[in-house]
């Protein structure tokens, strides 16, 4: 349980540093081109996914996600007290990775999103979609072929960064620990509860269609 607590804590911190530290150097280094930023920040964080979950992935599972762990909590494959846990770890691990990624650039530790806004039903729809498509994922990799589950996780987030209006959050930590960032990836932190929900929103459906989709 230490070691698996820990894995959730580092393997989270990290997924934060990809996602926060990309994206200050994305857009430090693109010359106001959003798009070259945003392709460098998608980039980096795929290949951090598919680093953290190949390695971690034996210790804790590699949740580094509360959806993840929230959906595998209501399908009976964890016992409550050890989703409380992760869930804990994910966010704690989150924030700090966060907080390493301002260390490293050189910027204010302690600071709240202020300039980056996500709100509206475009972004809250890309959240459900985002969410749902990352357990889809998840759960078709662990069936068809769970040694792929890295690589497939990480060419998803990769590619959601694209096609969702949202850049594909679909992890309630990462919105957390995002919404402590004034940088490229930062969210608000009055629109952080709105993106939770659309996830949580997401995780019910897939509760609801994957277990039947991918049933033996």
């Amino acid at each position: 349980m230490t070691r698996a607590f820990w894995a959730e804590v580092i393997g989270t911190a990290f997924l934060l540093i990809g996602v926060v530290g990309s994206g200050i150097m994305a857009e430090t280094l693109a010359g106001g081109n959003i798009g070259i930023a945003l392709l460098a920040n998608a980039v980096a964080t795929g290949a951090m996914l598919y680093v953290i979950i190949t390695t971690l992935g034996p210790i804790s599972g590699a949740h580094f996600n509360p959806a993840v762990t929230l959906f595998f909590f209501l399908r009976k494959e964890i016992p409550g007290g050890l989703a409380v846990k992760y869930v804990a770890a994910q966010v704690a691990g989150g924030i700090v990775g966060v907080w390493i990624s301002h260390v490293m650039f050189d910027l204010p530790v302690l600071q709240l999103s202020e300039t980056t806004h996500r709100t509206g039903v475009a972004q809250w729809a890309a959240e459900i979609v985002a969410t749902f498509g990352l357990l889809f994922t998840i759960v078709g990799g662990l069936k068809a072929r769970p040694e792929s589950v890295p690589a497939l996780v990480g060419l998803y987030i990769t590619g959601a960064y694209w096609f969702t209006a949202s850049t594909s959050f679909a992890n309630p930590a990462v919105t957390v620990a995002r919404s402590f960032s004034d940088t490229f990836a930062g969210i608000y932190p009055g629109h952080a509860p709105m993106f939770i929900l659309m996830q949580l929103i997401g995780v019910g459906l897939s509760v609801a269609v994957l277990p039947r989709l991918f049933r033996d």
